[in-house]
């Protein structure tokens, strides 16, 4: 599958959740907790701390 779209870790071949917007749009997930923050809460990655785009320099609080 490659890495996920929200946290940027890589998932295992198997694993994980692919979903598809009306527009075409992939998104791959590796936990329900990306989906979560990313569709449902509308979060953006480079604000929460235990993801990667937060560690390359997101914004500091």
């Amino acid at each position: 599958m490659g890495k996920c779209s929200f946290c940027r870790t890589s998932i295992e071949q198997g694993t994980g959740t692919m979903y598809v917007k009306k527009d075409g749009t992939i998104f791959n997930f590796c936990s329900m907790k990306c989906e979560k923050n990313l569709l449902k809460l509308g979060r953006t990655p480079r604000y929460e701390k235990w993801t990667k785009a937060y560690e390359k320099g997101g914004v500091k609080k």
